[in-house]
């Protein structure tokens, strides 16, 4: 658990942590999140050639996915009662990736009602920055509560 993390704040951080390892997608990705702090997301990933395209680098739709995740966990952090959806995402390749391991770190930058903005970066194994993304959230009429896997291990 983060430090300095209590109460109800970290039981939603654990919730949305299992909430993500059981969503179907998931399974196909060697990843864990980890929510640090109120808007704060990190998610670890390790990809090998099932990601790549023909050229031999990893696929932009990974990128995609990580960038994604971390944006909107970060945001969902802030939100306790419902499930956000992205409703716009743009993204910055600045390397290609290759096989090994990668941190996604989604950060909040702005707005608490219905509508949230977060960036991501993705670092790779040598600490060097290799895509950045923003998102826009939406509030949806989804409860949290009501999916599988939003609870407290």
């Amino acid at each position: 658990m983060a430090a300095g993390v209590t109460g109800g704040a970290a039981a939603h951080y654990r919730a949305l942590e299992s909430l993500y390892a059981h969503a179907p997608i998931n399974q196909l990705f060697d990843s864990r999140l980890e929510i640090v702090a109120a808007g704060v997301a990190r998610i670890h990933f390790n990809l090998d050639r099932r990601h790549f395209h023909a050229a031999g680098a990893v696929h932009g739709t990974s990128y995609f996915k990580m960038l994604d995740d971390a944006a909107f966990y970060a945001a969902n952090s802030l939100v306790t009662d419902r499930f956000l959806l992205t409703t716009a995402f743009n993204l910055l390749f600045t390397r290609p990736l290759r096989e090994g391991r990668v941190v996604a770190e989604g950060r909040w930058i702005s707005g608490q009602r219905r509508v949230f903005v977060s960036d991501a970066r993705l670092i790779d194994a040598a600490g060097e920055e290799v895509a950045r993304g923003t998102g826009t959230f939406m509030k949806s009429r989804i409860a949290l509560a009501g999916l599988d896997g939003y609870g407290v291990r």
